[in-house]
This record gives C-alpha cells, structure tokens and sequence, in this order.
C-alpha cells in the first residue's frame, strides 16, 4: 500500500474520531460519521483499484500544498530538474507541481518534470546506451535532490527520482555499489551545475510558479546562460 494512501486513511480516522467524540455536542448522529467513513474508505479502495492512488494522492497534495514552505521547496525542486534538464541537452517536454495538475494535462505520476527519454529508447539494448547519456540523465535525476539541498540545506523529496536512477542501474546490470557512488556523484555534479547557473534557476524557479509554458522557461534560461559563459571566460 502506497504511504499516500496510508497517509490519507490516517486522516480519515483522526476526523472520524473527533466527529465521535465532539458528535453528542453538536447533535451529530452517529449514523451520520458511520455512513462518512465507510464512504471514505470506499473511496480509497476504488482509488487504489482503479485509479492507482491518484485521488488519494490528490488530496495529500491539497493538504500539503497550502503551507507555502512545502509550495516553495516543491518548485525549487522541479526547477533543477527542470534547469539541468535543459542545460545537458535533454528535452523537456512538460511539467507540473501538483498531482491534480498532472491528472488534468493526462500526464503519469504526482506531477513534476517530464523528460524526454527518446534518446535512450532509441539506443535499442542497455548495454549500447553510451556512459555520457548515462551520466547526464542521472544528473537530470538527482538535480531535483541537489536543489532542495543547495537552498534548504537538506532533501525530503527525490525517493521517486532514485528510484529510476537504481531502475536504470538494474537493467544495465550494473553493481547495486556502483550506483550509490554513482547517485551521489550525479547529486554533486548537478548541484555544482544549479551553482553555476544560480540566476536562470531563480528566475525559472519564479517562471514556474507561474505556470509558464515549457518554451517561456527554456528561453529563461538560454538567456541567462550567456552571462554565465561570458563570467567563465
């Protein structure tokens, strides 16, 4: 079972049980909070059996998303995958923040960066995908990690992001140690690379909660990546 949907079952109960116990004094039936629960968790068994936790998801989402520290740390996230995405030349091909928004646009998942992985599907077998390609989608991966760190000074998203580095990583058949060193060099490279580019990120950081469209975002940043270029020169 799915944490969200744990998550989502756990705020059913603590709302039941206050309906229980302040019911009597507002004249609450207790048909009424059985009825209640009994639909909610109904809902959630529909949710996980035909539509793969996304309600439940949903519903977290629009809990968390009302405290503006989860909001911003959420963009700042999104935009370093987002940032690293375009500055290693991997198409990004749409985005979202909330589970809802990606839900309403047909896109998989709880939201966030949408890659274009065209390259290495047409690289035919793992074993033919060059160690460069690799390289730059494990960057694109972690950067989502390495932003949250470079601004909050630790990560509490990315468990889905190191999730499809170690999948890559399986089906390369590549040593389980190998891909922690590799996690953590992708972690540092991307890092360094949101550094270096510190105002396209800010500036993509504001683009996105916005709502800006995919190509608003990648013109911010190809503008700002000639300052950045002319600095190191």
């Amino acid at each position: 079972m799915r944490d969200t949907t744990l998550n989502t079952i756990a705020v059913i109960i603590f709302v039941m049980t206050m309906a229980s116990l302040l019911g009597p004094l507002v004249n609450l039936s207790p048909l009424v909070v059985a009825t209640v629960a009994a639909g909610g968790l109904g809902m959630i068994t529909l949710d996980q059996l035909g539509l793969q936790g996304r309600i439940g998801n949903i519903l977290m989402d629009a809990l968390a998303w009302m405290s503006p520290d989860h909001r911003q740390r959420v963009l700042h996230h999104e935009a370093g995958h987002f940032l690293t995405a375009v500055l290693l030349d991997i198409p990004v091909e749409a985005y979202t923040l909330t589970t809802w928004e990606a839900w309403k646009q047909g896109l998989p998942g709880q939201g966030g960066v949408i890659f274009g992985l065209n390259h290495l599907d047409s690289q035919g077998e793992p074993s033919q995908i060059t160690p460069q390609w690799i390289d730059r989608y494990c960057q694109v991966w972690m950067a989502g990690t390495a932003a949250e760190q470079l601004v909050y000074g630790n990560a509490i998203g990315g468990d889905d992001d190191t999730r499809a580095l170690i999948m890559l990583w399986n089906t390369l058949n590549r040593p389980a140690a190998e891909g922690v060193i590799k996690r953590r060099w992708a972690t540092l490279q991307a890092k360094t690379l949101i550094e270096k580019h510190r105002e396209a990120f800010d500036a993509l950081v504001l683009a996105m909660a916005d709502r800006s469209p995919v190509a608003t975002c990648r013109q911010i940043i190809e503008h700002h990546r000639p300052l950045v270029d002319a600095t190191l020169s």
